[in-house]
């Protein structure tokens, strides 16, 4: 299958399918006609075992050899966490490694309670990472720091660094205090992808509920209850949007499946967003 070849660019995250390698992904985002897709460089937990593209040159090569077969890009690496003791010259392998996958952005998350020193740190990694051609994607999740919209675009602003930018999950701003009026203030140059998912409206609200769904049990796009074309409607017309749904039962299937399956549930929404567009 082709490229999608539209102004409208579509990414496959990293956890829709987290159970196959880079190279399987980017062949997978390539046959469904995803633009993009997101590589995961570091651990997200503590308990997570170690990926071996940070340190395997055949597997890097073989990454590398596969976005030039397939003209599939990397839209975004995982995950920099923004911790109190943070040292950014420790990433300096994960930008590098980066650098060389072509990728544009660095999904980022604020663990740090002291704001200033949150900011200190975050604008700090920003300029590093400018050097290698990479946005900081700050995702705002209501577990974190960095709780609701609001508060990231504060950050961001407040780093004063050009490629700081506010990464948009769905999931998250439908559980945190964030509007729609919100995503449509903000600066079109402070987003570079949304992350997509749906869930249902009755949920457990406690960090273990929220980071239990997060990690287990979104929803394909569409078939849960958070209001998905007004999201999009809300955002800029051109945006990378991004299917992030890692699903117990969902996994259950092929990732091609389930790579196929969330690719046509956003396009679908995209369609009635513009059709929304066009009555209003």
């Amino acid at each position: 299958m082709q490229l999608d070849t539209s102004e409208r660019q579509y990414s496959l995250s990293f956890l829709t399918v987290a159970d196959v390698s880079p190279v399987e992904a980017i062949k997978i985002a390539s046959h469904c006609g995803y633009a993009n897709v997101g590589l995961r460089l570091l651990p997200a937990a503590p308990n997570e075992a170690e990926y071996p593209i940070l340190s395997d040159a055949q597997l890097l090569q073989e990454t590398k050899a596969a976005l030039n077969d397939t003209g599939v890009e990397v839209a975004d690496v995982e995950i920099v966490r923004i911790t109190p003791d943070f040292e950014a010259k420790k990433y300096l392998q994960f930008l590098e490694i980066a650098q060389q996958l072509k990728a544009k952005h660095i999904l980022v998350a604020g663990n740090d309670n002291e704001t200033d020193r949150l900011i200190h740190n975050y604008a700090l990694f920003c300029e590093l990472s400018q050097k290698y051609g990479l946005t900081c994607d700050l995702e705002f999740m209501p577990w974190t720091a960095v709780k609701n919209l609001v508060q990231a675009q504060h950050i961001v602003e407040q780093s004063g660094q050009s490629n700081a930018a506010i990464l948009i999950d769905s999931l998250h701003f439908d559980r945190s205090d964030s509007t729609l009026e919100q995503v449509k203030a903000l600066p079109a140059h402070r987003m570079n992808y949304v992350q997509l998912c749906d869930g249902l409206a009755d949920y457990d609200p406690s960090d273990e509920g929220l980071i239990k769904i997060a990690r287990n049990n979104r929803l394909v796009p569409g078939q849960g209850e958070i209001n998905l074309v007004e999201l999009i409607a809300a955002l800029p017309k051109k945006i990378t949007l991004a299917a992030e749904v890692p699903n117990l039962e969902l996994a259950k299937l092929p990732a091609l499946e389930r790579a196929q399956i969330n690719l046509q549930a956003i396009k679908n929404l995209v369609a009635l967003a513009s059709k929304d567009d066009v009555a209003g």
